[in-house]
């Protein structure tokens, strides 16, 4: 089989979101590394991003395809993604990447690849592909407990009998998927949802293990009608790094072991004023050693981050914080013994990055799928939610309470202890689920070469 294996070429497309070309690319190297040749297309800024932050060169079995970006006045070449990209900008770059369905065609004619794995919002691929006999594989970037939660609404036009009643949406939250959905899907057709997942053939992947979601994995293959097959975290090495990394690092590394809180939202949430005062307020209402990633867009008029904070704040926590104005290792940070948790949006890139290096997760998600990521950790027992009030909004003092909970109180020995165990489990099994996905293709492109 290995020697079918190594003539198979995969065409991966994810959409161009920072948040899925990552573990889009993740996926990529391990599956070059099964000795799969890999076509990787995307928009030229994600592609040179991919350059910039690969250390090592990048293998022969991966090759860069450039998407052409269609212009738009209002949309700079830049930002063909969701990282630094301004709110009311989303729906442009939205627009922008559906007008790129010629120039995915020709590309496609042209490498005529074996397998085609595709993303969200991208109905049309396995509609250009399929016809030609090529097998097309759906892989979603979010996590299994978010996809088998809202089929289940597609499917039974209720949540009320989702079997798994610690996963929900509070009402504010509901309407504000709603919000983000509307906007994504004003100008697609009616495949887009359901059609998405429908087109796979036979199998879906997923990035999750059944180490930590195997029940939100199995009922969303019931649900679909496919092979759910995990691919396991798809975490990215923390090698490499610049001189700021270094000076972070180093800071931490002069705290305690599991001393130190890490608060970071993501490379495509901006906090607001308001929310960075809250914050604040919550790290000044508890002794916690911290550092914290705070981002501004950089298209949009911000203030500085000293203006943001309250007055007097960087003053009255030297020595136990530090606030990093944009960009900070994640990766570096949460696999340092220092590092005791993790105040996080819960997209679904931090949670399992935070995860697979074993550290508990204090949960503030904000939008889209972020809630039901919270409270799978807080279901799995290795995390906590900060309360928010009816309108969604956290105070300081909630967020205390939350840090608390983990660093002071004897409650967060035992979310430690599960972190660590569930770590140990994932990476156990992190090389037998990305055999498992290997050995599905091939029979996928082997069935179809036959027929």
């Amino acid at each position: 089989m290995e020697e079918e294996q190594a003539k198979l070429r995969i065409l991966m497309f994810p959409y161009p979101s920072y948040s899925h070309v990552c573990p889009y690319f993740e996926l990529a190297k391990r599956l070059s590394h099964r000795n799969f040749h890999i076509y990787f297309c995307s928009f030229a800024f994600n592609l040179e991003s991919i350059k910039k932050t690969t250390q090592k060169q990048l293998p022969a079995s991966i090759e860069l395809v450039e998407l052409n970006s269609p212009y738009l006045p209002q949309l700079p070449p830049d930002l063909h993604t969701f990282k630094n990209l301004p709110p009311n900008m989303e729906s442009a770059r939205f627009q922008a990447f559906q007008m790129s369905r010629s120039s995915f065609s020709e590309i496609f004619n042209n490498l005529k690849p074996d397998l085609v794995i595709y993303d969200y919002f991208e109905p049309w691929v396995p509609k250009i592909a399929s016809p030609q006999g090529i097998p097309c594989v759906f892989f979603p970037t979010v996590g299994a407990a978010t996809n088998s939660y809202f089929h289940h609404i597609h499917t039974h036009g209720s949540v009320s009998t989702f079997p798994f009643q610690e996963i929900y949406l509070l009402d504010h939250e509901k309407e504000r998927v709603k919000a983000a959905v509307k906007v994504e899907t004003q100008d697609a057709d009616q495949e887009f949802g359901d059609g998405t997942l429908r087109l796979s053939s036979e199998i879906v992947l997923i990035k999750g293990s059944k180490v930590f979601d195997a029940k939100y994995i199995d009922y969303f293959s019931v649900l679909c009608g496919k092979r759910v097959v995990p691919v396991g975290l798809l975490v990215h090495d923390s090698e490499g790094g610049n001189e700021q990394d270094s000076d972070i690092l180093q800071w931490l590394s002069g705290k305690e072991r599991s001393s130190t809180l890490f608060i970071c939202f993501g490379s495509e949430y901006f906090l607001s004023k308001d929310q960075i005062q809250e914050i604040s307020k919550g790290l000044e209402l508890c002794d916690v050693n911290f550092i914290w990633a705070v981002k501004f867009s950089a298209k949009v008029d911000c203030v500085a981050l000293e203006e943001a904070l309250p007055r007097g704040f960087l003053e009255r926590v030297k020595g136990r914080g530090m606030v990093v104005d944009g960009w900070a290792p994640q990766a570096k940070i949460l696999s340092n013994p220092s590092t005791g948790a993790f105040a996080s949006h819960c997209g679904w890139s931090s949670v399992t990055e935070s995860l697979y290096y074993g550290v508990p997760i204090i949960g503030m998600p904000i939008r889209f799928e972020q809630p039901i990521n919270a409270r799978l950790v807080v279901e799995a027992g290795v995390g906590v939610e900060v309360v928010k009030g009816q309108d969604g909004v956290f105070t300081g003092e909630e967020v205390s309470k939350s840090i608390r909970k983990v660093f002071a109180e004897r409650s967060g020995e035992d979310v430690r202890s599960k972190a660590k165990t569930l770590s140990e489990k994932i990476r156990e099994e992190e090389e037998h689920e990305l055999d498992e996905v290997a050995e599905q293709i091939v029979k996928l492109c082997l069935k179809n070469k036959k027929h």
